[in-house]
């Protein structure tokens, strides 16, 4: 008898290239519904710095695994598996397609590989001995204990960094990623769809993009998590906009010059994003305006 496998549709790519508004399209066409796969999303209160689908942009498609905790908590991504999974079984059992949709290339692995993650307890002792180190020497820390784990990291971003770093010290490396060709047994079969556009589009979508935050209210939105108890810290292991958002308000760079570095920042990130993804032979790659080949393919993939 023929195992049919539960097929998941996989919406990912770098930034700013309306993934988002593509996973609705195919959810109300496949009747399905999403699961965002987004390391900054799954946090409360940061709506506009990530880019967060509003209730209109959603189109009624329920969304999962959106404003799930406290910016002030910690939040891996094995915590992000496990519910991960949980919102797919439960998707499943409703008789609808599940849609997994992001740009966080680990947080797609994770279920895409089935990637089990090591249960490694943070240590506090060896967080207040990195705690006032650079991102660069972290870096450096983690390429000494892990050369692979350190080519697949964002080496701007303090809090992975030390998360792997404490991972590390206590197995001798980062689990390594399983390999790309290999196929885990698993009752699903995944079907990834990548958005990508020319460089030159890219960049100037990225730049209008910022504009448009900027002028919906994202610096208020920066101020407003800091009052309300999320530390300068913590905001800056955000990343990007939370980042140079930031240090406008602590008076640290200006705002254009705070436009220009983080225009900068989320260019190199998509640049990052790109390299990640691109390993992956398995994933079809489209343009955005490409919609009714990717329609096609999808449809082919749920018949087969």
């Amino acid at each position: 008898m023929v195992n049919i496998k539960q097929k998941i549709i996989v919406i990912l790519g770098p930034t700013a290239t309306g993934k988002s508004d593509l996973a609705v399209l195919l959810a109300k066409k496949f009747n399905g519904e999403v699961v965002s796969a987004d390391s900054r999303q799954v946090y409360r209160g940061m709506n506009i710095g990530t880019g967060k689908v509003t209730k209109k942009e959603t189109g009624g498609i329920p969304h999962h695994l959106l404003d799930i905790i406290s910016p002030k908590k910690i939040f891996t991504v094995s915590d992000y598996k496990k519910l991960a999974e949980k919102a797919i079984a439960n998707i499943v059992k409703k008789g609808k397609t599940p849609i997994i949709c992001g740009g966080t290339g680990l947080y797609i692995k994770s279920i895409v590989d089935d990637v089990v993650f090591p249960e490694v307890p943070p240590n506090n002792e060896l967080r207040e001995k990195l705690e006032d180190k650079t991102a660069p020497e972290l870096f450096a820390i983690l390429k000494k204990l892990d050369k692979y784990r350190a080519n697949n990291i964002d080496k701007n971003n303090p809090r992975r960094l030390v998360r792997a770093i404490e991972i590390a010290t206590v197995l001798g490396k980062v689990p390594g990623l399983p390999n790309l060709e290999a196929r885990p047994l698993s009752n699903y079969e995944f079907r990834q769809i990548g958005l990508t556009l020319d460089k030159t589009d890219m960049d100037q979508k990225i730049k209008t993009r910022l504009e448009k935050r900027i002028k919906r209210g994202m610096i208020a939105e920066v101020k407003k998590l800091h009052q309300e108890g999320v530390s300068w810290k913590k905001l800056d292991d955000f990343g990007l906009e939370y980042r140079f958002v930031s240090k406008y308000l602590k008076g640290e760079i200006t705002k254009s010059e705070m436009i220009n570095l983080l225009t900068t920042a989320i260019i190199q990130y998509s640049k990052r994003q790109i390299t990640w993804f691109k390993r992956d032979p398995r994933i079809k790659w489209f343009k955005p305006s490409e919609y009714k080949k990717i329609e096609f393919t999808i449809a082919k993939a749920l018949k087969n």
